[in-house]
């Protein structure tokens, strides 16, 4: 979908969860929460199964893989500095595979998720409801493109944050479009980082300030979701191994906050693009048309 340039400060009402117009910071964190309540059912009940499907592989790794009913090894403050050091890259050793590991399942299955969601809030932006079934339909022949983007996009951010975290942080707003534009236009993967790029240049404060207050909403958010978890695990067990009881409960925690956050950052995302769009190329008129459409 394209349009004129510009954008009418009549506006096309609101048939959905946004006003039809330029959106401020408020209204984008509403028009998510509002998306979340309207369509709660494909929401969450998506988001449940991916966390809970996440949370089993989690489980799994950490009580088979990765040994964490076993104490976590500490580094000596007594031995000499350089011991220290070789300590603490034998543990950074260690450790990179498990972190390897989860990235690409959290990759994997966020992937799937935000792709899903979108074209959620592609529909509600218009007043129309979708099942899941339909929306799996519609995002499935773009799985791989968004795979791909994903892994660009991630692949781009941390060899940026490698760079003295700057250019990631520059990156991580520029292309933070990414995945809406490739789902909503049904573009190629070149094409949607280019569409990124283009909706961003020139606005990359304003972008980069709505992202991070979502991110901030879903720290507090899943920090108060998993804290009666956390506090249900002895404070001890990191050093001394965590028992399979004391590890489902911390899943169960993370699957629950997941389950919520997840959600809102990824409408969040989507609403930016549309808002975006309707301040540089006149989408609002587009969209009050095909809202009016059965």
């Amino acid at each position: 979908m394209s349009g004129s340039t510009g954008w009418s400060s009549s506006g096309g009402g609101t048939p959905g969860v946004i006003p039809l117009r330029p959106l401020l910071l408020g209204e984008i964190l509403e028009g998510a929460v509002t998306t979340l309540r309207r369509h709660a059912g494909v929401v969450f009940g998506s988001s449940a199964v991916v966390a809970l499907i996440s949370a089993v592989i989690y489980f799994g790794a950490d009580l088979w893989v990765f040994d964490a009913t076993e104490p976590a090894p500490v580094i000596d403050t007594e031995a000499p500095p350089e011991e220290q050091l070789e300590q603490a890259m034998a543990q950074l050793q260690d450790s990179l595979p498990q972190f390897g590991a989860l990235a690409l399942i959290t990759l994997i299955t966020q992937t799937f998720l935000s792709g899903l969601l979108t074209i959620v809030v592609g529909k509600a932006v218009l007043g129309h409801a979708i099942g899941v079934r339909e929306a799996w339909e519609e995002l499935r022949p773009r799985l791989p493109s968004l795979l791909g983007v994903t892994l660009v996009v991630t692949a781009a951010v941390m060899v940026g944050s490698l760079l003295f975290i700057v250019p990631g942080i520059w990156l991580y707003g520029l292309l933070s479009l990414a995945t809406p534009a490739l789902v909503l236009e049904r573009g190629r993967l070149s094409d949607a980082l280019r569409r990124s790029v283009t909706l961003v240049r020139g606005s990359w404060w304003r972008v980069f300030g709505v992202l991070v207050a979502g991110l901030l909403i879903t720290y507090v958010v899943s920090y108060l979701i998993q804290l009666p978890f956390g506090i249900a695990i002895d404070p001890a067990a990191f050093e001394r191994g965590y028992t399979p009881e004391e590890l489902l409960l911390r899943e169960v925690g993370s699957a629950v906050a997941r389950t919520v956050t997840v959600p809102f950052l990824s409408v969040v995302t989507a609403l930016l693009y549309i808002d975006q769009r309707m301040r540089r190329e006149g989408l609002a008129d587009e969209l009050a048309r095909a809202s009016r459409m059965k």
